[in-house]
């Protein structure tokens, strides 16, 4: 019985890293990559918890290095202490963002870098003098010669790709009990600021072993912004793993989610029609990607966008079109826990966001048609994506169901009786009559309107006694060629 018992408790310690702690049944996080906590606090009111969202994945918010005079955007993943003071804000404003995002139904999530600290000390003593931690050479691996591979990290060597230094990065001890009590020490206070969870950045060169017990540290989450009795924070962690290495993102399973970076490389294959649609069928584990409750899946994120970290081949914002079916495809799938991107516009890869003649974080402004501008994208604010996100929500739960393909790059499905959608990535003209499994009625397409006030103020689809519908969407020269219907959108 005891070792029954044990078993219990430790599924149950699991499952809640697993757990996104969303409100409202909310199932999409949105990440605001280098936002300023009072623009997520506004935004959060005025945007995302109006519309659904549940979270927001939020730059990492410790002291970092400056990289004068460019301020690259990377800046942001060297720390140098972890003082919560960064060009996105100081400790009170995150605080003031936590807070107001919580009291519209939206979690923050921090991208959490405890793998490494800067490639160099701006005001140390020496190469690994961190004082504001305080760490020293005793607590980083190169200097204990723990790193095979000095010279750079060789991907077939487990050892050198979690011990030795990523592009420079010093790399830090983490099977030092000094080293896991100080990172504990700060993630907790960001706990105790009402986070929900956290992305731990660079999680494959970690070691499960060193993460399991840091994890273990962390304080339940603070019950003052709605989270129930010993609830556990929530763990993404980014390992990226596309095969032919020596480390594997199944190793990292027990511990918290992943991110499954292999499924928006698959879909930027269907939808550059180097793979067929039609055998999006099956799409998620039958493709080997991992296990559904583990994943955190997501079409693009800050790395790939750039052309690094998994990238090559994905689909951006730069395609809008592209960008805008394979977003609203993931957000109709019921595959991982979904996350969307919201950008800043860049041609140099490097390029800081939007900044001040002092480098500092320039707000975006918005638009009548609620989309926005001073160099940044807002993809979270495309109608298009906006309204999955509610279907997201509406459909939760639902079976993937009443699937329909040409045979090539047309196709439709199903969640329950709740939503559907039809997806033409063809040059050609669709027109069919599908059955939905919804119910008989008139709805909006989302995709092309909104729902408001009980009227669809774009295009509407009929739906008939016995759940078919017909629907005819246009090929090539159609900038939006998909129809998504659902129940809560319904005339």
């Amino acid at each position: 019985m005891a070792i029954i018992w044990v078993f219990c408790l430790f599924l149950g310690v699991a499952v809640a890293q697993w757990d996104a702690h969303t409100m409202d049944n909310r199932q999409v996080i949105v990440h605001l990559f280098e936002w300023k906590w009072k623009d997520i606090a506004n935004e959060c009111e005025n945007w995302l918890g109006p519309h659904g969202f549940a979270g927001v994945q939020v730059s990492p918010p410790n002291e970092n290095i400056k990289l004068e005079p460019e301020r690259h955007w990377y800046e942001r993943y060297q720390p140098i202490g972890y003082g919560l003071d960064t060009r996105s804000g100081n400790e009170n404003e995150f605080k003031d963002m936590v807070n107001r995002c919580f009291k519209v139904g939206v979690r923050i999530y921090v991208d959490a870098v405890i793998n490494h600290m800067a490639a160099n000390t701006p005001d140390g003593s020496g190469p690994y003098d961190f004082w504001r931690v305080p760490y020293s050479e005793l607590d980083f691996n190169y200097p204990q010669g723990k790193c095979p591979t000095p010279s750079g990290i060789d991907y077939s060597n487990v050892d050198s790709i979690r011990n030795c230094d990523l592009k420079g990065l010093k790399d830090l001890d983490l099977g030092k009990d000094y080293v896991r009590g100080k990172i504990a020490e700060y993630l907790n206070r960001l706990i105790d600021m009402g986070v929900a969870g956290f992305r731990f950045d660079a999680a494959k060169h970690m070691w499960p072993g060193d993460l399991q017990p840091i994890y273990n540290r962390l304080k339940n989450l603070n019950t003052n912004f709605g989270f129930p009795s010993n609830a556990r924070p929530f763990v993404v962690q980014e390992v990226i793993d596309q095969g032919g290495e020596a480390v594997s993102a199944w190793e990292y399973l027990n511990i918290g989610r992943v991110t499954e970076f292999n499924y928006g490389i698959k879909l930027a294959e269907g939808f550059y029609k180097k793979n067929p649609l039609k055998s999006f069928q099956n799409f998620g584990e039958a493709w080997g990607f991992i296990p559904d409750y583990n994943s955190l899946v997501f079409v693009d994120n800050h790395d790939n966008q750039r052309g690094h970290g998994g990238g090559g081949g994905i689909i951006t914002h730069k395609d809008s079109r592209r960008y805008k079916m394979a977003n609203a495809f993931m957000l109709a799938h019921p595959y991982g826990l979904t996350r969307v991107m919201s950008s800043f516009a860049f041609s140099d890869p490097n390029s800081s966001p939007p900044k001040d003649a002092a480098g500092n974080i320039i707000s975006p402004i918005f638009y009548a048609d609620n989309t926005c501008g001073n160099g940044w994208v807002c993809e979270h604010r495309w109608r298009q994506i906006k309204n999955m996100v509610d279907f997201r929500r509406v459909t939760v739960s639902q079976a993937f169901a009443n699937w329909w393909d040409n045979g090539f790059y047309q196709i439709a499905f199903g969640r329950g009786n709740k939503g559907f959608i039809v997806i033409n990535n063809e040059d050609f003209s669709l027109s069919q009559t599908l059955q939905t499994g919804l119910p008989s009625g008139t709805y909006c397409n989302i995709i092309l309107g909104d729902f408001n006030n009980g009227k669809c103020t774009g295009p509407t689809v009929y739906v008939d006694s016995n759940g078919f519908a017909k629907f005819d969407i246009a090929g090539s020269g159609n900038d939006d060629p998909v129809v998504a219907i659902h129940v809560g959108a319904k005339q």
